[in-house]
């Protein structure tokens, strides 16, 4: 019965008033047992396993507290998860051995590009996400860069996943001889060098596609993997739906029963 009305409540998105109607009980008595629902979570398969790693977090201020998830992009299934505060490498680190304890093989990662995570994930071929990639190059360039280097240079980013990355190494190259005297412009100060780079967005904009450069085509150079290019899996397959069900019953909700949702959700999957 718990399990069922926590089903209707959240999944089906039926009101305590609808249940309490339909059950014949008071909106109390359906609330009571939706609240006394402990979610048990189906059991897994240890394998070898190519892995889209991510965090969210969910609430505001005082009530914020996130997930970090781990997910089988090939089976679409989510092998573990940790409740986080913040997203520390030291989390990433803790969700990597849990998971190998349970007798997982990790074979690959997809990530964020957090800085860290590179060098913790050393030893297992590593890919960056090329939507969180465009998403980088989005803030420092805006949507409508007008500067031609900045234009040039969001163009170029486009090219990403289109081309080799050989030939994306070229175009970058091509792109810093076209524009060095723009790049490397200097504005006079009052610090101890007594200038600063008057163009430091374009600047972190291209030194995070040199920086992340081998990280971005991983997936081309183990084909027999089948390593997916984004987190898109986790962000738009998980993370979304997810919230939007904790949106629909966000008012007088507990962050106990948010969490029995997330648990339920990441465990057995969507209903």
């Amino acid at each position: 019965m718990t399990r069922r009305l926590f089903e209707e409540y959240f999944y089906h998105r039926k009101t305590l008033k609808e249940l309490a109607k339909e059950y014949g009980h008071s909106r109390a008595w359906i609330q009571e047992r939706i609240h006394q629902y402990g979610p048990s979570v189906r059991g897994r398969h240890p394998r070898p396993v190519v892995l889209v790693i991510d965090a969210t977090f969910f609430g505001k201020r005082q009530d914020k507290f996130g997930v970090l998830v781990a997910k089988d992009p090939h089976r679409s299934e989510v092998i573990a998860y940790r409740f986080i505060t913040s997203e520390t490498l030291e989390e990433y680190l803790l969700l990597q051995k849990s998971i190998e304890a349970k007798g997982y093989e990790i074979k690959a990662v997809v990530t964020d590009g957090k800085p860290g995570l590179f060098g913790l994930f050393r030893d297992i071929p590593v890919q960056m996400c090329h939507f969180h990639q465009q998403a980088i190059l989005t803030r420092y360039l805006t949507r409508s860069p007008r500067m031609k280097a900045s234009i040039d240079l969001k163009r170029i980013g486009g090219y990403l996943g289109k081309v080799t990355q050989r030939r994306f190494t070229l175009l970058l190259d091509a792109w810093l001889s076209r524009h060095q005297s723009f790049f490397d412009e200097k504005v006079p100060d009052d610090s101890k060098r007594g200038w600063h780079y008057k163009h430091k967005r374009l600047r972190s904009a291209y030194r995070s596609l040199r920086r992340h450069l081998p990280w971005l085509y991983t997936y081309r150079r183990y084909p027999e993997l089948k390593i997916p290019n984004t987190t898109n899996t986790l962000d738009g397959g998980v993370f979304s739906p997810l919230k939007d069900l904790l949106k629909v019953h966000r008012r007088g909700i507990s962050q106990d029963l948010k969490r029995k949702l997330i648990i339920d959700y990441l465990g057995n999957g969507p209903k």
